[in-house]
């Protein structure tokens, strides 16, 4: 058994045995696991509208889980994906209902806007990291928190004290009436064809480009890459910016598609902490992650027709993707049985 299989295969196992031991937890709730997965299976694909909210949805994990896996390919720890997320959503949203610009300006600005925030919002522990050897993972933490307070504030400001931004204008906004007339009015949008193509980026950045090479040689070794006549500094700062704007046009997703603008957050929007899972489902591969990401998303959307159609609380399949998440993260055991199993052939 070749080593590329069994990377497919580990985490197909894992998701396996999380839908297995998923319906024992149901069973011993005394909820019916095929009514409950049955149920999972209709809120994702019973039609075209649960469909269009489903790809919806999937939309943003993808951004959050590359922000993730992009850092971790070059040796940091980005657990800022939340904050940034957060601070490309206001920038989406603020620049989508303040200016009034032909379409083919007002899109691509207010992404850009987000991508910018986002990669500033990063560059501060970046910089911290490179220049005084602060740990990404305590500054990212902070700025979590800080993104939020700041975002609310800014809101209160731009809202004149309103509880939410304005309306963004039709020219900022993702949607499409294509999308709306065979999704039965859904809220899918052209966000997951930029989400396909930040995978594609990402590949590219990272496989085919000097700068990636040397991205990722600084987080496999600093002190050798140095030695070898890298700006390690510069690399780190990078890295973080990059991971950033991935994450800032995760925000983009929700304030120029989802609800075309932005609202105050009493607590973290959650997207950007699940896209370490999906970045860890998906073995921070470009492709792996939106794999990851089309597995999470479908069972966060697909979860909510639960309770209603099986009597099931969502809570079993938060357990369901924590056990998943679990064996992915105990994949090492699942690799080694493999290779034991596939050793024993050979000897047969």
């Amino acid at each position: 058994m070749n080593k590329r299989l069994i990377n497919i295969l580990v985490p197909l196992i894992s998701i396996v045995l999380g839908l297995i031991i998923g319906a024992i937890v149901m069973a011993a709730s005394g909820f019916n696991p095929i009514d409950g997965y049955a149920a999972l299976w209709n809120g994702i694909f019973m039609d075209s509208y649960t469909l269009g909210e489903t790809v919806r949805q999937i939309t943003p994990y993808v951004f959050s889980g590359l922000a993730v896996a992009f850092a971790f390919r070059t040796g940091l720890f980005n657990i800022g994906v939340e904050g940034q997320l957060i601070m490309g959503w206001l920038a989406a949203a603020y620049v989508g209902q303040a200016f009034e610009l032909p379409a083919i300006i007002h899109l691509p600005l207010a992404l850009i806007a987000a991508a910018v925030a986002g990669a500033l919002w990063a560059f501060i522990p970046g910089l911290l990291k490179a220049k005084l050897q602060v740990h990404e993972v305590i500054v990212t933490i902070m700025l979590n928190y800080t993104a939020l307070h700041v975002a609310n504030a800014l809101i209160d400001v731009i809202s004149g004290g309103g509880e939410r931004t304005e309306k963004i204008h039709a020219t900022a906004s993702l949607r499409s009436e294509f999308f709306q007339s065979i999704t039965d009015y859904s809220r899918l949008h052209w966000g997951f064809v930029l989400a396909l193509i930040a995978v594609m980026v990402m590949w590219f950045i990272l496989e085919k480009t000097t700068r990636g090479y040397e991205l990722k040689a600084v987080g496999f070794n600093k002190h050798a890459s140095q030695y070898a006549g890298m700006n390690v500094s510069k690399n780190i700062i990078l890295a973080m910016v990059i991971s950033g704007a991935f994450a800032g046009l995760g925000g983009a997703m929700e304030a120029l598609g989802t609800f075309e603008n932005m609202t105050k957050l009493h607590a973290s929007t959650g997207i950007g902490f699940d896209g370490i899972a999906v970045a860890l489902l998906g073995a921070n591969q470009p492709f792996g992650v939106l794999l990851g990401a089309i597995l999470f998303g479908s069972l966060k959307y697909g979860g909510l027709n639960m309770p209603s159609e099986a009597g099931v609380p969502t809570e079993i399949v938060s357990i369901v993707i924590a056990l998943i998440i679990f064996f992915v993260a105990s994949g090492y055991v699942i690799r080694l049985a493999l290779e034991r199993l596939s050793k024993r052939k050979e000897v047969k």
